[in-house]
């Protein structure tokens, strides 16, 4: 029986998700501020929240483990950037604000940015 199992697999194949959810982060952390549909923009919030907690932490371990993930640039922005500006926060470093639907598909649009 499949009891409480339904998850949003957003119709990608496991590699396909996880390359969609690394490239969407990367460009959040550079740009700070991203377009992109609704469930899009909840599936990648724990994942942001997780990279830039590691990044509190400035040390060798946690450089190489988002190193696996991210460009050296992306990296760079975090612990010089934004960890600095999240010292006292103890979470809830992004938000979610939902817009207008897309006119071609109607699909429900959101904007996910960094708290300032």
């Amino acid at each position: 029986m499949r009891h409480q199992k339904k998850r949003n697999k957003i119709t990608k194949t496991k590699d396909q998700r996880k390359a969609i959810y690394r490239s969407m982060v990367s460009s959040l952390i550079l740009k700070e501020k991203i377009i992109t549909t609704n469930t899009r923009a909840k599936k990648i919030k724990p994942f942001l929240e997780k990279c830039i907690s590691r990044a509190k932490e400035n040390s060798l371990a946690n450089r190489r483990l988002l190193l696996q993930y991210f460009t050296p640039k992306v990296v760079n922005k975090l612990f010089k950037e934004l960890s600095p500006r999240y010292k006292e926060r103890k979470g809830g470093y992004s938000r979610i604000i939902k817009t207008d639907s897309r006119k071609n598909d109607s699909a429900k649009m959101a904007i996910i940015e960094l708290i300032k």
